[in-house]
């Protein structure tokens, strides 16, 4: 009781401490929610935090709840929230005892409804657009008839069965498939890094880089097509080296990798008619071409023929165009015969009528003399006309030579000597450098084939007194000086006992034999 006599109410409540309090909350908050969708517009998003985790809320037209996505989860997400955006997140609902607020942590986040997602695409559209990566001039022509065909969806699907199929069909070409996931959060990023992966292989590798590139899924809702309006599909599709077929869908849905790729196929099976031509159309063009080909040779030939039968009709035949010539060639062979024997006669006419006498030489003779005093005559004053032509060209020689040019002349001389001395150094030079080389080759030789390496071997040379080598043991003697070269010096020898070949040795009156050495 108090000092009024009341009873204090108060002393039986129990004290916490504020630790207390908030760790009660959070544990009653998080049991009776547990996990949770909440529908509200996004408010406060500027992006990731420094540590990776994004802080906003969420709110609607009469409260607010805040918002956290830890970094992990964040990296995963389909889509990333926007200012303003209507959204269903889904997550537990925990508190922050650092500042007595409640919040939602988000694990999975998605527009809300078809109208925020077209919304949302739209928004993406502009800013791709914007950037060019639709842009008409950037698309390429598909390959005629590509060798390696290279398909980015799921393996297990009707659609690619499809593909091979229809391409099998149509013209049979080596099918490389990437597969990934065409539904789901990792859509995205598989199949951007799919069409990576087939630019970055090589031509020449053991797995051949694809001529052209297919990108398939079967139909679908928005959100099932979602993956495929992801921002780095469309930028891995844009960026694409490979020419790229879009077949995500049926002819009525769209995404934004069919603006970026090259080409837009209504279905899978569209995509595989556009990659390839049919083989059969080819091998029937090529037919025709060739019967076209065959048959215009065919009239050109024959077109031939007939111009050159026109032309020999009118040319005259070979007697025609040999009849004058042959007929000049006669009458000339007859002129001839007959121009000969006149010639001879008019010459035997001449010398008959010709006679030698004194009076005829002396007329030669005086001819001949009168001829040569005309060029005794003339040759002083040739000679005078020779010696001034000379004396010309003399003093026009000496006009060029001065003391300048004599010295330029001498120098260009020097030079050239000095330049034939240094060559002639530098060929001398490697000429005795070839000698020595040669040299020590034969000295090499010698040294090899000489008989000191077979004394360092263990060998002994034997010579006799006049150090001339023994070659036989038939030729010592008994009692024979002798020399023996070893491979570090000589020795003197003299030889005893019998040589080989010498009669066999008698036996000693102890019976025994005389067995000796040759030395």
């Amino acid at each position: 009781m108090n000092e009024d006599g009341k009873t204090d109410s108060l002393g039986n409540v129990a004290e916490f401490s504020v630790s207390e309090i908030s760790q009660a909350l959070k544990r009653t908050v998080e049991d009776a929610f547990g996990h949770v969708r909440v529908r509200g517009e996004v408010s406060g998003y500027r992006g990731p935090h420094a540590s990776g985790h994004c802080y906003f809320a969420l709110k609607d037209e009469r409260a607010r709840l805040e918002a956290v996505i830890w970094r992990g989860t964040f990296s995963k997400l389909r889509f990333q929230p926007q200012e303003g955006l209507e959204v269903v997140a889904t997550g537990k609902l925990s508190t922050y005892p650092g500042s007595s607020k409640y919040q939602i942590i988000i694990d999975a986040i998605e527009p809300a409804g078809a109208g925020a997602l077209m919304a949302l695409l739209e928004e993406r559209k502009r800013k791709l657009a914007a950037e060019g990566l639709f842009a008409q001039e950037r698309k390429r022509p598909l390959p005629f008839m590509p060798r390696v065909i290279g398909v980015v969806t799921s393996p297990t699907g009707a659609v690619i069965r499809d593909i091979i199929h229809r391409i099998t069909d149509r013209f049979p070409v080596h099918v490389l498939v990437w597969p990934v996931r065409v539904q789901g959060e990792t859509t995205g990023d598989e199949v951007s890094a799919a069409v990576a992966g087939f630019n970055a292989l090589e031509r020449d590798g053991p797995i051949p880089r694809p001529d052209l590139l297919i990108v398939a899924r079967g139909g679908g809702s928005l959100e099932d097509l979602w993956g495929f309006n992801d921002e780095a599909v469309v930028r891995a599709v844009a960026a694409s080296q490979i020419p790229v077929i879009s077949a995500v869908g049926h002819e009525t849905d769209w995404t934004l990798i069919d603006l970026a790729a090259d080409r837009r196929a209504p279905t899978p099976t569209g995509a595989a008619e556009m990659a390839v031509p049919v083989k059969a159309e080819l091998e029937a063009d090529l037919a025709r071409l060739a019967a076209r080909l065959k048959a215009a040779i065919s009239r050109d030939v024959e077109r031939r023929r007939q111009g050159l039968r026109a032309v020999a009709r009118a040319l005259p035949s070979p007697d025609q165009l040999f009849a004058l010539p042959r007929r000049r060639f006669d009458e000339a062979a007859g002129r001839l015969a007959r121009a000969l024997e006149t010639a001879t006669r008019g010459k035997r006419l001449r010398l008959e009528g010709a006679r030698l006498s004194i009076a005829a030489l002396d007329r030669r003779l005086a001819e001949a003399r009168r001829r040569t005093a005309q060029a005794e005559a003339r040759l002083p004053a040739v000679y005078r006309g020779l010696v001034r032509n000379r004396r010309t060209r003399f003093d026009r020689d000496a006009a060029r030579i001065t003391p300048r040019s004599s010295l330029e002349r001498i120098e260009r001389l020097k030079e050239r000597l000095a330049t034939a001395a240094a060559r002639a150094d530098r060929a001398a030079h490697r000429r005795l450098e070839r000698a020595r080389a040669a040299y020590e080759q034969a000295a090499r030789l010698a040294e090899s084939l000489s008989y000191r390496k077979v004394l360092e071997r263990g060998f002994a040379l034997v010579r006799d007194a006049e150090k001339r080598p023994v070659k036989s043991a038939h030729a010592l003697r008994a009692g024979q000086e002798l020399h023996l070269q070893f491979a570090d010096g000589e020795a003197a020898a003299v030889a005893t006992g019998t040589p080989p070949g010498a009669p066999r040795p008698r036996k000693t009156a102890k019976g025994g034999t005389r067995q000796g050495s040759l030395f």
